[in-house]
């Protein structure tokens, strides 16, 4: 058996640019310095490819049709995210944050346990719970329940999430600053607990958004979707994307979401702060067609590529889009190169979530990288040095 695995003729990504140097990742997965090798180290030659690190999702809601609010019975949730698990390499992705939207207590009690950081074999990683909720603005509810939302001035973190789940389960968590008692919740959850604090489906203005960012807050969610719009007199929470401190701020590139200018204005606005996600439901992956509801949307869902809406009508439901075509679409809406677009879905992610084993390839950290083309397509994924998937 090889002690190493020395990647070599590789374009790696790396803070935007591009270095041509080998990629050496030993037994156990982990990056190590390219001399002195190791005796028996195997060499690959990835003839002149870009080697990115693995891409990170920070917020995706379901694929396949497993939806990560719909809790059935233990063991069929636990296969459900691990079907996830083995898909999502496919489209790049090494790690994932799960993602729960606003649903009742004893659901979020139910289904955070599974949703636990832990590494998957031969899959990408749960890196832990993205929870969306309950503590959001119900004027900019967007799709979720208004009937289990709260105030956080009247119910606690750990009756609502269960004070073993801030602990073990959730890493990151969406709330509206302006709320009665949301900067005493973000105060909480940022000191206590090391959760991130996102602010989103929020209607607040900027000083507003300027506090929750005082309180802990890091990061804007799904920016400019369920929130009030940039404003000449009210900037809101788009307003702090060109603070000199901007917080981290996530785009849905699909088209659907945003228009494809918008995206290229708010990426210009702070390229080192931008994050791309997909918060994709749970028909991607899934054929075109018609499927039916279930508990958050009542009706039959028409699924035309990207876009989900509710049989006979234009209501939006979601979007079916894969990390990696958003990479693609950033490239060709802010006329950058992939190395640069893939900052948005690594690098970004990994400092605005402090870790420290991911998001870059560098000595130390996990051997977990993409293999693309010049046009950003998926070619191979490989995790722990190994190979793991070709590209969808």
């Amino acid at each position: 058996m090889a002690s190493a695995t020395q990647f070599i003729n590789c374009r790696q990504c790396l803070s935007g640019a591009l270095i041509c140097s080998p990629l050496t990742i030993d037994s156990n997965g982990r990056i190590i310095p390219n001399t002195p090798l190791p005796e028996n180290t195997q060499t690959i030659d990835l003839k002149n490819a870009i080697v990115s690190p693995g891409f990170l999702e920070l917020q995706i809601n379901g694929a396949l049709g497993f939806h990560f609010a719909h809790y059935g019975e233990p063991a069929t949730y636990q296969a459900g995210v691990q079907k996830l698990a083995q898909y999502l390499p496919k489209t790049g992705v090494t790690g994932f944050y799960p993602t729960v939207p606003t649903v009742s207590s004893l659901v979020f009690k139910q289904v955070l346990p599974f949703l636990k950081p832990e590494d998957i074999a031969y899959s990408a990683s749960v890196l832990g719970a993205h929870v969306e909720g309950p503590f959001l603005a119900p004027s900019k509810k967007g799709a979720h329940d208004a009937a289990n939302m709260h105030i956080p001035a009247s119910s606690s973190l750990e009756n609502i999430y269960g004070e073993e789940n801030l602990k073990d389960s959730i890493r990151v968590l969406t709330l509206a600053p302006e709320l009665p008692g949301a900067l005493e919740h973000i105060e909480k959850l940022t000191k206590e607990y090391d959760v991130k604090v996102s602010m989103g489906h929020s209607a607040a203005d900027y000083q507003q958004g300027k506090e929750g960012m005082k309180a802990g807050a890091n990061l804007i969610t799904h920016t400019f979707n369920a929130m009030n719009p940039l404003h000449h007199r009210e900037p809101g929470l788009p307003g702090l994307l060109s603070d000199p401190s901007p917080p981290y701020f996530s785009l849905i590139a699909d088209a659907i979401h945003l228009h494809p200018r918008v995206v290229g204005i708010a990426y210009r606005s702070s390229p080192s702060h931008c994050i791309l996600i997909t918060d994709s439901i749970e028909l991607s992956g899934l054929p075109d067609g018609i499927y039916p509801g279930h508990a958050q949307i009542p009706f039959n869902q028409l699924k035309e590529g990207n876009k989900v809406t509710i049989e006979n009508t234009n209501t939006l439901i979601g979007t079916c889009i894969g990390l990696d075509e958003c990479v693609r679409n950033l490239m060709a809406w802010a006329e950058i190169p992939v190395q640069e677009a893939v900052r948005c879905v690594t690098e970004n992610v990994g400092l605005a979530l402090g870790l420290k084993d991911r998001g870059r390839l560098e000595v130390g950290r996990r051997g977990d990288f993409v293999v693309l083309d010049d046009e950003g397509v998926v070619k191979e994924t490989w995790i722990l040095g190994k190979k793991i998937a070709a590209g969808v």
